[in-house]
């Protein structure tokens, strides 16, 4: 009997950490930027979303983890192409680079090479409808995936909140 108890307690524990996870709204973008901006829903929905298709999401070893089906996303560098970085020369924008962090504390890394300078910026994605649902109903909320990732769940970020670009000191 208390063996049932215990699965009981700790089944509750994962609902509720769960609903802990705020669906965002709007994104920060902070940091060695001229000016901070904000992302929100209608704007990032309001670009013209590209086709991504099914993306597979897997873990660190490779292994599936879950499907977006039907994606369409904004590339990210299409949103953040005319920030103006803190720096006196075009040569030293490759010190710069681009913290995603969720909500929950979660946080990667993109470099300005990858996202203004190398394909996989092309590929790197604000998820604007998946799995037959648009952004605003989706409970991951403001989504970037790294398309051309082996390892997608790496810099799979769910709930995104921030943007801090920073510089290589």
């Amino acid at each position: 009997m208390n063996l049932k108890l215990v699965w009981v307690y700790f089944l509750s524990i994962g609902f509720v950490a769960q609903a802990w996870a705020q669906q965002t709204k709007s994104i920060a973008v902070t940091g060695e930027i001229a000016s901070e901006i904000v992302l929100d829903w209608g704007l990032i929905s309001a670009q013209e979303a590209e086709e991504i298709g099914d993306f597979s999401i897997t873990n660190h070893l490779g292994e599936p983890r879950g499907v977006l089906q039907s994606a369409k996303g904004v590339p990210v560098s299409s949103l953040l192409k005319d920030l103006a970085f803190k720096t006196p020369s075009p040569k030293q924008l490759s010190e710069f680079y681009f913290v995603f962090e969720a909500e929950d504390g979660y946080k990667v890394v993109f470099s300005w090479n990858e996202l203004f300078n190398n394909p996989l910026g092309e590929e790197v994605y604000f998820v604007t409808f998946a799995n037959g649902k648009p952004m605003e109903e989706m409970e991951d909320s403001i989504l970037v995936i790294s398309k051309t990732d082996f390892r997608t769940g790496r810099r799979h970020v769910k709930n995104l909140e921030k943007i801090h670009v920073k510089r290589v000191p």
